[in-house]
This record gives structure tokens, C-alpha cells and sequence, in this order.
């Protein structure tokens, strides 16, 4: 993957990165980039189909190794279908969640450690990000954020669970300072998308951009 650029957003469930993700996707097609959005799980056919099973309330019994192959099994048709080839073309590919989520979310939110890290090892290959921006906010603070809108089988966790998800993106940024951006959540949205596009002059590709 020498081409192109791949960028990465995490936080928990109502952390503000739908917004900011379409923010930055106009300042980047205003510039003139070729520009792809993405997400997980889904991104392709056969991952929509999987995202639904994940999501889905109804699959209250699907085990928490079942999940883990779901996930790592969307990722893994996502980077080779989509995220591979379009950097390789020279696009600017933007992911909502990646492999960070389900360290954080499993991992760490359902406590399944390494065995996390070594599934999605094969999952994804040589391709990670070349930035990520975590956008940080408690899940005390996000609820009102979620309040009338219909929850998928995550967000309908314990808060036990979320908060342990919360503290693994925290574990995740320290580990890796030099892809990992951390953003306050709560502050304003036009200062978030700020700062995003201050650390995206880190990259070759963003030098100079405004």
C-alpha cells in the first residue's frame, strides 16, 4: 500500500464520528482528492449481510467467539475487495471503525484479550491505517446523544461493557502515539474537525491543506 492514504476513526457509540467523517470527507473532495467512505462492519455485499447479523437485537444468543469470526470476517473481505485496492489506485479511503474496534469493543469490552489481536492479525495483513482519529468521550456522556433513536445488539449492552470499551481505546491510543490521534469527544464540533484536519498535515499527503 504506497499509494493513496487511509484514515481510521474510533470512539464509542454516539462519540460524533458520523459528523465528523462527513465533514472531512467535503474538505477533502473540495480539495480536489479522490475520496471513498467506508465502514465496519459492512462495506461490501457480504459485509452489510454480516453487519445485520451482528447488529441484529433479536441474535441475543450469538456467542461472543461467533462474534469475534463476524467481525473478523467482514474486515477481512473489506481490506482485500475495497480498502487494498483503492490505496493502491492512489484514492483517500476513509473507514468509520476498523480493527481498533474490536480490540476495544472485544478485547477489552468482552474481556477476550490476545485472541482478538491474533484473529483480526490475519483478518487485516499488512494493511492498517496510516492515521486514526479516536474521538474521546464517556459513555455517561453520550447517552443523550443516543436517546430516541432504535439500538442495535452493542449499543444494547451493559454499561459495565461500554465502559470497559471506552477505557481499551485509551490502552489502544497509548500503544500507538504515532498513528492514533486522540480528540476530546465533547468539545464543539467545528474545533474537532479542526484539530482533525491540524494533525492531517502529519501525512505527505494532507501538506499544507486547510
Amino acid at each position: 500500500m504506497n499509494n493513496g492514504c487511509f484514515i481510521t476513526f474510533e470512539g464509542i457509540d454516539g462519540s460524533g464520528k458520523s459528523t465528523q467523517i462527513s465533514l472531512l470527507e467535503k474538505k477533502l473532495r473540495d480539495a480536489g482528492y479522490d475520496v471513498l467512505l467506508t465502514r465496519e462492519p459492512g462495506g461490501t455485499e457480504i459485509g452489510e449481510k454480516i453487519r445485520s447479523i451482528i447488529l441484529d437485537p433479536s441474535n441475543e444468543e450469538m456467542d461472543q467467539m461467533t462474534e469475534a469470526y463476524l467481525y473478523a470476517s467482514s474486515r477481512a473481505q473489506l481490506v482485500r475487495q475495497v480498502i487494498v485496492p483503492a490505496v493502491n489506485e492512489g484514492r483517500i479511503v476513509i473507514c468509520d471503525r476498523f480493527v481498533d474496534s474490536s480490540i476495544a469493543y472485544q478485547a477489552y469490552g468482552r474481556q477476550m484479550g490476545e485472541t482478538i489481536e491474533l484473529l483480526n492479525s490475519f483478518a487485516v495483513g499488512e494493511c492498517l491505517p496510516d492515521i486514526t482519529f479516536l474521538l474521546r468521550i464517556e459513555p455517561e456522556n453520550t447517552r443523550s446523544r443516543m436517546e430516541g433513536r432504535e439500538l442495535d445488539r452493542i449499543e444494547m449492552a451493559s454499561d459495565d461493557f461500554h465502559y470497559r470499551t471506552f477505557l481499551g481505546y485509551d490502552q489502544i491510543a497509548a500503544a500507538n502515539p504515532d498513528r492514533v490521534v486522540v480528540i476530546d469527544g465533547r468539545d464543539s464540533v467545528e474545533h474537532i474537525h479542526e484539530l482533525i484536519m491540524i494533525n492531517l498535515q502529519r501525512l505527505d499527503e494532507f501538506d499544507g491543506i486547510r
